[in-house]
């Protein structure tokens, strides 16, 4: 790929130099570090689309939990927005001094009014979320050390792994008219032979910029999923995972297919601008001396902060940023409900991953659209963000441990 990026002055090579010598030697050292590798996920939430079609028996869609005894003391104990040593037992407190206050105004509410008023504050404050969240405190949640359970081909394929993507694009997603994708390829047409899919000619007449990036972010994702399995494949003859150059070539390549490729490609460029920008949004927020990206070891907890604010000042020197300011920037009733509806529909998109059949897949699948959403999240909150307090926690702009987990690991990915 060469030349510039449609929707953004951008060009392909700039991003190349950049990401390969200033960004992604860095990142990978931070994926590495203790905070960032271990993901908290529920894996058994049931799908709330449609009947569960059975789940990938396939032993590498396995995915390992992480055994409590390996996870960092810090992490393990720690409230999921709170950061620093001090600040993680303070949840109860919280929610016992909240609901003192609300006694106050009422001394007849009944402890389970209290408790129905502090969820209801909770959910005001998850209103500015792209993504259904996992209840952390459920008890099919679980720690999954993401270096030991790495994303790769596994074998899940066919008419489940069709209706999940089928679903996202047709029902959830702005899409040009001219783009037709096919139902689930297995299945017989009306004339008896298979469908292959069909692709016309590209057009985006009629789609306004904030629905054209909303399908090239999704289009992004699918294309850096499908190229994380083409470069980590189970190859035939050998058991071992290594690069697939024809599966490559069959997802990816113009002639094969018929001149898509490429661009699903540049909608992988165009993802990554967008997590980019996001990183060089949310700087402020981390550094805060409130924040301390806490595990218990202090010297690593330190490191890792460094680590993360030099790629902060690494994003910011990036010259050819996406420029967010340019969407919803009409009339403020018509902008707030595109917002809204696109808000929504991202929403959508992050619980068709719970209809995922293969847990390897459901996990990176979560992770990678929550990072998404969480970038979404950043660039959509300048103001709070710009009006953080030093010292204390911001009511107005929060990022728990796992949307910070998902964000610089969907943007390592």
């Amino acid at each position: 790929l060469t030349g510039v990026l449609d929707d953004c002055l951008c060009d392909i090579e700039s991003i190349d130099d950049f990401n390969t010598f200033k960004i992604f030697p860095k990142i990978q050292k931070l994926q590495e570090r203790d905070y960032f590798r271990y993901y908290k996920v529920n894996l058994k939430r049931p799908c709330p689309f449609w009947a569960d079609d059975g789940h990938c028996s396939i032993r590498d869609c396995h995915v390992e939990p992480c055994p409590e005894s390996k996870i960092p003391v810090g992490i393990k104990a720690g409230n999921s927005n709170k950061y620093s040593k001090a600040a993680n037992n303070s949840k109860e407190l919280e929610d016992c001094e909240q609901a003192n206050k609300l006694g106050a105004v009422n001394s007849t509410l009944s402890n389970q009014s209290k408790e129905a008023f502090i969820d209801w504050a909770r959910y005001d404050d998850s209103q500015d979320h792209f993504c259904e969240l996992d209840d952390e405190r459920s008890p099919d949640a679980q720690y999954v050390d993401l270096l030991l359970n790495p994303e790769r081909y596994t074998g899940y394929k066919g008419p489940s792994a069709w209706r999940v993507w089928n679903s996202i694009y047709e029902e959830n997603c702005f899409k040009p008219r001219s783009v037709y994708r096919p139902l689930n390829p297995l299945a017989p047409s009306r004339g008896g032979s298979r469908i292959l899919g069909s692709v016309c000619l590209f057009s985006w007449s009629g789609l306004c910029l904030e629905k054209r990036v909303f399908y090239k972010l999704i289009s992004g994702l699918h294309a850096s999923i499908n190229l994380h399995l083409c470069a980590n494949y189970l190859l035939e003859g050998k058991p071992r995972w290594g690069p697939n150059v024809k599966e490559f070539t069959r997802r990816f390549d113009p002639v094969e297919t018929k001149g898509e490729g490429p661009r699903r490609l540049k909608n992988l460029y165009f993802l990554y601008l967008i997590e980019l920008r996001a990183l060089s949004k949310v700087a402020p927020y981390f550094e805060r001396s409130v924040v301390d990206l806490y595990t218990g070891n202090g010297h690593e907890d330190a490191e890792s902060k460094a680590l993360l604010l030099d790629i902060f000042r690494d994003t910011k020197s990036f010259h050819m940023h996406f420029d967010e300011k340019s969407m919803f920037a009409g009339d403020k009733k018509g902008a707030k409900s595109l917002k809204e509806e696109f808000r929504l529909h991202f929403k959508n998109i992050s619980r068709i991953m719970d209809c995922v059949g293969c847990d390897k897949c459901r996990l990176w699948g979560k992770l990678q659209t929550q990072g998404l959403g969480t970038a979404l999240k950043i660039l959509f909150s300048e103001k709070e963000i710009q009006s953080l307090p030093e010292n204390s926690p911001s009511k107005g702009f929060q990022l728990t441990r796992q949307e910070i987990v998902a964000l610089v690991n969907a943007f390592g990915r």
